[in-house]
């Protein structure tokens, strides 16, 4: 180490090209044979030889830019980070064919450096195929199954009407209400823990480390996942600043991972531990490695349960505000079924279609994870005449499919009742594929849509939302921005 710490910057230079061609030429070679005869999807052309597309991907709301290119170059469309394929899907109907239809070859996630770094390889969802992923699998599908979902209900209606409660005595500070209702339904489910009202160490827990995942994962986020050799490169060297957020990120990863389990341990060896997933699986541990996969489970329910519910909460209440007739409809709904004498449950769901026909829109309007998750491809595969490279990035666009024009006219108003056929009843679409496609769909989707539709509900039997008002008693306007990343 001490020899190479010695080289000068100019030889690390010249060593770090030389490298980077060899890494573009390698991928070139290995799929030369089939693209002599097939091509790639179409897509831009690259801006440098080198980097390909690596300038041409925003880093701000890059779903945008690739639902723009479906009108130069259809719905697939193909670009190059360095030496990395990636493949974007802006349309339902593909998706559907390429990661349902041929899961065996679309189920794998691509090789992505920074998920080590950051300390988020333990995330399942995130995780390689293979064994160690059904195995967790399996353990969150015995969790989730729907049946199973029934038993949380009385978890998620305490926790939903806690928030009402916080709503009622301190609005201005909805939006921290938000984020403790979603993490307090997770916590208490998965470890059976209560968090407090307010500044709870676990809520600001998985929202600073989700961020920082959201900020590490998608294309072009950082250099080191389009090259990763670079992660060997010393924390001096020029452009590693990637270190030092991945080092940042792991502390509070490594809290996230450790913590809970840590907690249900100790209530368990004093007698006081509450029904949970942690303590229940903690009983069936026998192995170090089944104690791991029970870790893994548990964490990465409680990031992805904490985060994205959060994002469709926070857009239902924006949306509301913006849109005061959706709010006026589902309110008559539930006054004429339900009344004022008590507050809407699940059991109700069924008799509220227009407040479902919301909730689904709700997810339409703006996707908690607008450019999905990537899958990666386990083998080559030719679609509609295109080459699709073995190690390939492909990427689901859900914002571009819930915006399409074709499935949904005039996507960017908020609009229920495009949910209704012309009989009036609701048709089949219940946005489910928002929460992923094939074997890689999230398995936690049952609760997390009823955590959601719940919220909805009772918030709307409840409370009116609007706009904050001025001194003169004048609506002031909101216009909301999105955050960039993972989710959003």
């Amino acid at each position: 180490m001490s020899l190479l710490s010695g080289l000068s910057v100019q030889v690390w230079l010249e060593v770090l090209a030389a490298c980077i061609l060899l890494g573009v030429l390698k991928t070139w070679s290995k799929t030369f044979v089939l693209r002599s005869r097939l091509p790639f999807p179409p897509g831009p052309p690259p801006s440098s030889w080198l980097g390909g597309n690596v300038g041409d991907i925003p880093e701000i709301k890059p779903w945008l830019r690739c639902a723009e290119w479906s009108k130069d170059f259809g719905n697939l469309i193909y670009f190059r980070l360095y030496g990395q394929h990636n493949i974007v899907i802006n349309d339902y109907n593909t998706a559907v064919e390429l990661f349902q239809k041929r899961s065996n070859i679309y189920s794998d996630r691509p090789s992505t450096v920074m998920l080590e770094l950051t300390g988020w390889d333990f995330n399942s969802g995130l995780r390689p195929y293979g064994e160690h992923w059904r195995t967790e699998r399996r353990m969150y599908q015995q969790a989730y199954k729907p049946d199973m979902t029934l038993t949380y209900r009385g978890v998620q209606t305490e926790k939903v009407q806690d928030l009402l409660y916080a709503l009622a005595t301190t609005p201005d500070d909805f939006r921290n209400h938000i984020k403790t209702v979603a993490t307090a339904i997770i916590m208490s489910i998965v470890y059976g823990h209560d968090v407090s009202p307010k500044d709870d160490y676990y809520v600001e827990l998985a929202e600073a480390t989700v961020s920082k995942l959201a900020q590490s994962m998608f294309p072009g986020a950082t250099i080191v996942n389009a090259i990763p050799f670079l992660r060997y490169l010393p924390t001096w060297f020029p452009g590693t600043g990637f270190h030092a957020f991945a080092g940042g990120a792991r502390k509070l990863t490594d809290q996230m991972f450790n913590a809970p389990i840590a907690m249900v341990e100790k209530n368990i060896n004093e007698g006081t531990a509450r029904p949970s997933l942690a303590s229940e699986l903690l009983e069936n541990c026998k192995t170090e490695k089944d104690r791991m996969h029970l870790k893994c489970v548990c964490a990465t329910s409680y990031a992805a349960g904490a985060d994205t519910t959060v994002a469709s909460i926070e857009v239902f209440f924006y949306i509301i505000a913006k849109f005061p007739e959706a709010q006026r409809k589902a309110q008559q709904e539930i006054d004429t079924v339900i009344g004022n004498d008590r507050l809407p449950d699940f059991s109700d769901r069924p008799s509220l279609p227009y407040v479902e026909a919301l909730y689904r829109e709700v997810l339409r309007w703006m996707p908690a994870v607008p450019f999905g998750v990537a899958h990666g491809t386990s083998d080559e595969d030719i679609y509609e005449g295109h080459y699709i490279p073995k190690g390939a990035s492909v990427i689901p666009n859900v914002w571009a499919m819930a915006h399409d024009p074709k499935r949904y006219p005039d996507p960017e108003n908020f609009n229920p009742d495009r949910f209704f056929n012309e009989n009036g009843d609701l048709n089949d679409d219940d946005m489910l594929y928002t929460f992923g496609f094939g074997r890689r769909v999230c398995p936690g989707r049952h609760l997390a849509s009823n955590t959601i539709w719940l919220t909805i509900a009772t918030v709307l039997a409840v409370f009116k939302l609007g706009k904050k008002k001025d001194a003169d008693g004048q609506d002031i306007p909101i216009e909301a921005d999105f955050t960039t990343g993972m989710m959003t």
